[in-house]
């Protein structure tokens, strides 16, 4: 297992190395001129020049692309070229944000998907079942930005009971000001998680061993929630892996509809104003951490299931 453990890390490590490249070469084959876009339209071409030259972008990509990993590896993202800060001290004031905003959406992804889903698969065929499968699909098909922007009509404008921008200050007002966005976030994939607990927990449940089980006289609620729902979470943890990433997308629409100071808001207004330093460093930031929640649901399906870890060698 420890050399299971040390091989996925090496290789989301390379996955990482990877897209820091991919995505420089992205972000520099955007259209626009950042020397443009922060000099001013009065800016000289002799001044830009200086400018292209001081952040070297004058140089050939390989070059620009070599220069910029060494930067990484180093712990070097750049300098703000608005505030004059490091970009990593930008990133750590936004970050904490992102992250709190990502894990309360997937708490309330699995939170509620998995119980609605381990119940539809025990009551199959039931109203109760078709219930759920009905719901499922309903918050799959209804778009993140429209959960905020509707959550905030009529939870902060009409009834007045959430906040509607902000992140607050002290622990118990940010908990209140993290509602809404997570459950914009995090709700449609409440959908996902029923639906594939209730697939995998039909399927455990015909298994021999749970029909042993029963066989032995072992309670319902047992069979069903010690032994049938661990082995059917597992495919769970993996989505859920996966999903940080899609959360991240919807993340960046929730920060700016409720004026959160994360690492989406952050990279919008780096994109906009053409800030390559910020664009780059928030753009990694956030692919180390759908990197990272990959990693880290391979790992734990690994320790879950062995059978997980010998399918992926």
């Amino acid at each position: 297992m420890f050399g299971y453990i040390l091989r996925r890390i090496a290789l989301g490590c390379a996955v990482l190395l990877l897209a820091i490249s991919t995505l420089y070469v992205i972000v520099q084959a955007a259209p626009g001129d950042p020397a443009s876009a922060m000099l001013g339209p009065k800016a000289t071409p002799a001044i830009k020049a200086a400018f292209a030259e001081k952040l070297g972008l004058d140089q050939p990509m390989p070059v620009q692309i070599a220069r910029y990993v060494g930067s990484v590896l180093s712990g070097d993202l750049g300098t703000d070229l608005r505030s004059r800060r490091p970009v990593t001290e930008v990133l750590a004031a936004h970050a904490p944000y992102t992250v709190e905003l990502i894990l309360a959406a997937l708490v309330i992804a699995a939170g509620l998907g998995i119980p609605l889903g381990c119940a539809a698969a025990v009551r199959r065929n039931s109203f109760f079942d078709r219930a759920i499968g009905l719901l499922s699909v309903s918050l799959i098909s209804v778009p993140p930005v429209i959960i905020a922007i509707y959550g905030m009509l009529l939870f902060s404008a009409a009834l007045g009971w959430l906040p509607a921008i902000g992140a607050g200050e002290g622990l118990a007002e940010r908990l209140h000001h993290l509602i809404l966005p997570a459950v914009a976030v995090g709700i449609g994939w409440v959908g996902y998680i029923a639906r594939l607990v209730r697939a995998s927990m039909i399927e455990v449940l015909s298994a021999n061993y749970i029909r042993n089980a029963r066989a032995f006289g072992l309670a319902e609620g047992r069979i069903v929630y010690r032994y049938a729902l661990r082995t059917a979470v597992a495919p769970t943890v993996t989505v859920l892996g996966v999903g940080v990433g899609y959360m991240l997308g919807s993340a960046v629409f929730a920060e700016i509809v409720f004026a959160r100071p994360g690492i989406g808001k952050l990279m919008y207004d780096a994109v906009i104003l053409r800030n390559y330093p910020v664009t780059l460093g928030a753009v990694l930031a956030a692919t180390t951490l759908l990197v990272a929640a990959t990693t880290l649901a391979d790992i734990l399906n690994a320790l879950i299931d062995p059978r997980f870890k010998e399918s992926r060698e």
